[in-house]
């Protein structure tokens, strides 16, 4: 009995105990053993006033009657049970019944435990000990409740946080694509870049080389997140036509203007770049080109990049290129430069993987028939709008799907 109650000053899960018994003599006797083993507590003569007591305090266990004039033990642990309360009150039911059906009513309506009177004192340490257990395990999982609601909402706070700062990236990131359309005269040339996430790895461009040639470039790093939209930063510098000095795509000639590098020495140039001065473990493929306009020649180096497509005046879909490694994967690796010409009315489409791999919703990707089954189904749409009808013949060919990857492309329509 003395480690009992040593037990029970240690433990600290019901501290106030609220005894509700019409019987004056009963309350006693209870009072008496409670106070003995060191609990706060509180008398209640009726069902009522012991509602009352529990709207203003905030009771660990309740020991109730059940035969009381007015309001009984049951209906009153029925309305206890429907206050609000921080912490669970452990009730148990003080009764000379001994019919099942009832016992059994009275743990349907929310009793805990059931003493029969006269109370043998053993029995209700006992049970006072099994209510003890039951509230210690509540409250630990209240609090374990509280720390996880806690961290949910950090967590959320951090994701809002980073959703901002990724709507943001997103913005900076399509800004990189200042212009989606530009009439060369000669030549027009109409960009594409739609990412799967927030931001992605796909970059595409052009830039004007002098009066008569353009450049053209579509990248895709891989992966489709932060770091790979970083890359994409990284290499727009390399190829922006807004500063041609610092285009390593460009060379300056001996009359103050720029011709346009080998698109394969470009290439080896960046893969050396990336290897030697990038701490990354990306890699990006490229299709690098540079178009004389007076001519119709094109220029390029495809480094793993899907094969440039060109449709012809007459509809007919050509596929150029030879394959090449992704840059950014093997030191030293060499790169070839092809040649194609474009006569007046053929047009050009450079394109990410994440058109030629576009699945349907079996899991079949589109690949190059596909694409030359949309480029003659638009083939007289021209321009931005060729470009929205390839997204929406996309869309209807992925089904209720996302894209899995970044969608980006560049045309070029050569007028000749």
């Amino acid at each position: 009995m003395q480690q009992f109650e040593a037990d029970l000053e240690q433990d600290e899960a019901i501290k106030r105990v609220l005894v509700v018994d019409d019987s004056r003599v009963q309350r006693r006797i209870l009072l008496s053993s409670l106070k003995r083993w060191g609990y706060e507590v509180l008398e209640a003569n009726s069902g009522q006033a012991a509602l009352e007591i529990c709207k203003r305090e905030q009771l660990d266990l309740i020991l109730s009657d059940w035969m009381m004039p007015g309001m009984n033990g049951l209906e009153f642990c029925i309305a206890f049970r429907e206050l609000a309360q921080d912490n669970y009150g452990y009730f148990i039911l003080l009764t000379s019944k001994s019919e099942k059906d009832e016992v059994a009513h009275g743990l349907d309506v929310g009793a805990d435990d059931f003493l029969t009177k006269p109370v043998n004192a053993s029995e209700l340490r006992a049970r006072i000990r099994a209510g003890e257990r039951l509230q210690k395990m509540q409250r630990e999982l209240t609090e374990k409740n509280r720390l996880v609601t806690d961290a949910l909402a950090e967590i959320q706070c951090l994701y809002d946080i980073i959703d901002r700062d990724l709507i943001e990236a997103k913005k900076l990131q399509q800004s990189l694509v200042k212009e989606r359309y530009r009439d060369f005269g000669m030549a027009e040339v109409s960009l594409l870049l739609r990412s799967s996430g927030h931001v992605g790895g796909d970059l595409v461009g052009f830039f004007p080389v002098s009066d008569t040639q353009i450049g053209l470039y579509s990248i895709d790093v891989s992966g489709h997140g932060i770091t790979s939209a970083l890359m994409t930063a990284r290499l727009a510098g390399f190829l922006s036509g807004a500063t041609p000095d610092q285009n390593l795509a460009l060379r300056q000639d001996d009359s103050g203007g720029y011709t346009a590098r080998s698109p394969a020495a470009v290439t080896k140039h960046l893969n050396r770049i990336v290897l030697e001065e990038m701490e990354t473990e990306h890699y990006f493929t490229l299709l690098l080109a540079h178009i004389d306009l007076t001519t119709g020649v094109l220029t390029a180096t495809q480094a793993g990049h899907p094969h440039p497509a060109i449709q012809r005046a007459n509809g007919v879909v050509e596929y150029c290129g030879t394959g090449g490694l992704p840059v950014g994967l093997i030191p030293g690796a060499d790169f070839e430069d092809f040649q194609m010409t474009l006569n007046a009315g053929d047009r050009l489409l450079l394109m990410s993987d994440g058109i030629t791999e576009c699945p349907d919703e079996t899991g079949k990707m589109l690949e190059e028939d596909g694409v030359a089954d949309l480029l003659n189904r638009n083939a007289n749409v021209r321009g931005n709008r060729f470009l929205e009808a390839l997204m929406w013949d996309l869309t209807q060919y992925a089904g209720d799907q996302d894209f899995p990857d970044d969608i980006s492309a560049v045309l070029l329509e050569f007028n000749g």
